[in-house]
């Protein structure tokens, strides 16, 4: 029977799985790495875009606060939702003309 080697601190313990060669290896990203590529994504995204949203800035905080369209070219294949100024049928006044004809 072949002999089992035990690591007391259990560091070589999945070793194998993290080690392999030609793997990628994680980077470390700089802030200035992260929010260029952050505003390269956005950007890319907007361009993308048949209508652009308004953006403004909120000086106090800083924060981006988009303006999106009304409805995105995607959700426009959708069906639309149900009109809020046609009142609902009230209980017992269904068309009943099918289960008359049938």
């Amino acid at each position: 029977m072949p002999q089992v080697q035990h690591s007391e601190s259990g560091d070589g313990m999945f070793r194998f799985l993290f080690n392999r060669r030609g793997g990628n290896q994680p980077v470390a990203e700089s802030q200035r790495q992260s929010f260029d590529r952050l505003v390269s994504e956005l950007n890319s995204l907007i361009d993308d875009l048949p209508d652009k949203p308004r953006v403004t800035v909120d000086p106090a905080t800083g924060h981006i606060l988009p303006e999106p369209p009304e409805q995105f070219p995607d959700e426009a294949l959708a069906l639309p939702a149900p009109s809020q100024d046609t009142p609902a049928p009230k209980p017992g006044t269904e068309d009943r003309s099918e289960a008359v004809a049938a």
